[in-house]
């Protein structure tokens, strides 16, 4: 079936817009594929309200876009399929955990980061489904580091185009405060360059690429060079650049990893309800 016409409603002047009335359970032919593609990178962040998705279309739309990644974090649950994660702080059963170790409580999803970008190809798309949500606090922050880059001055942008950035799981543990990574994870992602500057494969346009996965700046003292980046993340994340996801139950939530950093609001971990699936799409060496 050949789907035209897609809707896309931006929410704002600066980033994340709805594709309305879209089910994500139909198999997507290549115009709609591109033109989903290329709405996500003009907004890039898309919602898609009111689905009823089960695990196996969630992989299967994800697909859509290209092979699927697992996580390098295997130690919290929810990995029964190698490539699909469940977020939740309910139990088998279905109830709140109430003995839930702190780190599933308190992680790096509560820090600004890119997923992935600790690895040679970061993640492309992250698409996340709520099946439960919050009704306060758990929403979702996105700040578009394209937009951070277009407000820095000529003379930074021009000195920042020359650095690149190690950016490493091990040090994002420590950076977020988390446990520490343990010797498979790090052998599964060792510390990797990329440009401190990304160009968008889509677009063209550049954009910051930075996070709590960044360590320091390459050729820099480490303690400089990282103090460095939290700066830039600092002025990357100011309100003016940042857009605020509030849950909806069907909610599919799609972002572009490739120009913003995300992160998850605090909730009442013992009071609310999460249930939230997750899929990502890889993505190709930034330049």
């Amino acid at each position: 079936m050949v789907r035209t016409g897609l809707s896309v409603q931006p929410f704002s002047g600066l980033m994340g817009a709805e594709v309305v009335d879209f089910d994500c359970r139909q198999p997507l032919d290549d115009l709609t594929r591109e033109a989903i593609l290329q709405a996500l990178y003009k907004h890039q962040v898309l919602v898609f309200r009111y689905q009823k998705l089960n695990q196996v279309q969630q992989i299967a739309f994800s697909e859509a876009f290209g092979p699927l990644e697992m996580h390098v974090n295997q130690a919290s649950h929810g990995y029964e399929r190698p490539n699909f994660h469940t977020v939740t702080n309910l139990d088998a059963d279905g109830n709140v955990l109430d003995e839930s170790p702190p780190e599933a409580r308190f992680n790096g999803t509560r820090t600004w980061h890119s997923d992935k970008s600790y690895m040679p190809q970061p993640s492309m798309a992250t698409f996340l489904y709520g099946v439960e949500v919050t009704k306060e606090g758990g929403e979702t922050l996105f700040a578009s580091l394209t937009a951070a880059y277009d407000a820095l001055d000529d003379a930074t942008r021009q000195r920042l185009d020359t650095l690149s950035c190690v950016h490493s799981w091990a040090q994002s543990m420590r950076n977020s405060g988390s446990r520490a990574a343990t010797a498979e994870e790090i052998a599964l992602s060792p510390p990797v360059t990329h440009p401190l500057i990304r160009t968008h494969p889509g677009t063209g346009r550049k954009s910051l690429y930075i996070g709590m996965h960044a360590s320091h700046i390459a050729d820099m003292d480490e303690e400089a060079g990282r103090a460095e980046l939290f700066e830039l993340l600092d002025f990357a994340t100011q309100d003016r650049f940042v857009y605020v996801h509030k849950w909806r139950q069907g909610d599919l939530v799609v972002w572009d990893n490739a120009s913003l950093v995300h992160k998850s609001a605090p909730f009442d971990w013992y009071k609310e309800r999460r249930h939230l699936h997750r899929t990502v799409v890889r993505g190709g060496t930034p330049f």
